[in-house]
């Protein structure tokens, strides 16, 4: 069985999107199958028709100039253009048997009409809703033209498709609510590879000397700054943490938007002392970063994208044996038991935050059951074997019964 993959972006680039389309590709080659890759216009800084990143063999769509691709909602077209026009040379060179189209829509509806042309069944994977995103992101606004037509696109791309998967229950049952039948959608939840995901180890004393976290109580957060991860929350928290754990600290590890927004609060509260900014880190020494950390915090916003998607953090919280404090948000609920595998604390609430963070830092055995429960969730229900192991009677459906 050949599977070609239609992506948004992925290596060189880093994301979560592209760990994720990552680990898919390593379990479905280790059941046998073929896999090719085909990114959009969107993989930035790429202008070759292919190339081979890490052992990984991606075909491009190298972008094209013009005014259409600098005009809004044209530059959108254009993106769909340009990757039905590769589909096209890159189906003839590769032959597969199934389209598997990944979130967003922009690589849906190309993979769609192309499909129809050659016969091929296409599956939709959806990762989140888009026009949540780009609330959070300030793009637009909720209920906006552009919101509702963003979501009717995604609504008539869910309809023409063959099969859908998508990464959670919340973002299934959205799905389903538009009247697609139950039948037609398949959660492909996220997992880790237990493999590289080792129980943490001892801090690295230089690097922990060098970021001024020596006999600290550190909290912790790594990955990127956007608003709905709330790190802004944990920064209004930390006076009130430091008046029962005066030696705590906040580690951030990563960057994004909101990152000399939070630098200016910290100024603000005048905690930036006991806050340190690390910066983005290679990817092979994100474990160090981990190591250094007592408590990591996943303050999520309650919005419609965080109440939909299930992160992936947490898991991986989970597989380094690390305990965790997280709001309650419905991602967070779907994939973390209260006072079992993780604290979760009342979104939006930095009270209740401190009360969660100094429950961790005062009752050593609730933190010992909360790893352990945390790593025998993951080894026995989050693994990227198991969660690929679901395409497998999806894909066998439709090739036994290719939709016309």
């Amino acid at each position: 069985m050949r599977i070609l993959h239609i992506l948004d972006h992925s290596l060189p680039l880093h994301s979560g999107y592209t760990f994720r389309t990552l680990s898919i590709l390593k379990e479905q080659r280790a059941l046998g199958w073929e896999t090719c890759h085909l990114t959009s216009e969107k993989q930035t800084g790429c202008t070759v028709p292919e190339e081979t990143v890490e052992g990984w063999h991606f075909y491009r769509t190298p972008p094209r100039l013009g005014l259409q691709s600098t005009l809004p909602l044209l530059n959108q077209v254009a993106v769909m253009k340009g990757l039905e026009r590769r589909l096209h040379e890159v189906i003839e060179k590769t032959q597969p048997d199934i389209l598997h189209a990944h979130s967003p829509v922009l690589n849906a509806f190309p993979a769609l009409k192309v499909g129809r042309q050659y016969r091929i069944p296409v599956v939709y994977e959806v990762r989140a809703f888009w026009e949540d995103a780009a609330v959070d992101h300030g793009t637009t606004k909720e209920g906006s033209l552009r919101y509702r037509l963003t979501r009717a696109l995604e609504t008539l791309a869910f309809r023409q498709a063959n099969a859908i998967t998508t990464i959670c229950e919340g973002l299934r049952r959205d799905i389903l609510s538009r009247g697609i039948a139950e039948d037609k959608v398949t959660v492909i939840p996220n997992a880790v590879d237990i493999a590289h995901f080792p129980l943490g180890g001892p801090p690295d004393l230089d690097l922990q000397k060098h970021l001024g976290l020596a006999d600290a109580q550190v909290l912790g957060f790594i990955g990127s700054f956007y608003a709905y991860e709330g790190l802004s929350l944990l920064l209004e928290a930390m006076p009130q943490i430091l008046t029962t754990l005066p030696q705590a600290r906040i580690l951030l590890v990563g960057g994004g938007p909101q990152e000399e927004t939070l630098k200016a609060l910290a100024q603000r509260l005048n905690i930036a002392d006991k806050v340190v900014f690390a910066g983005r880190v290679p990817h092979q020494d994100v474990h160090r970063y981990y190591d250094l950390i007592d408590v990591l915090v996943y303050p999520r916003l309650s919005m419609r994208l965080t109440e939909l998607v299930t992160p992936l953090k947490p898991l991986e919280a989970m597989a380094q044996g690390k305990s965790f404090v997280a709001s309650d948000v419905g991602g967070h609920k779907e994939l973390i038991q209260h006072e079992k595998t993780g604290l979760l604390f009342e979104a939006g609430n930095p009270r209740d935050l401190t009360h969660a963070v100094h429950r961790l830092f005062t009752d050593p055995t609730l933190r010992h059951n909360l790893v352990l429960a945390g790593r025998a969730f993951v080894e026995t229900e989050r693994t990227w074997k198991n969660s690929v192991h679901r395409y497998l009677p999806l894909y066998q459906r439709l090739l036994a019964h290719p939709h016309p």
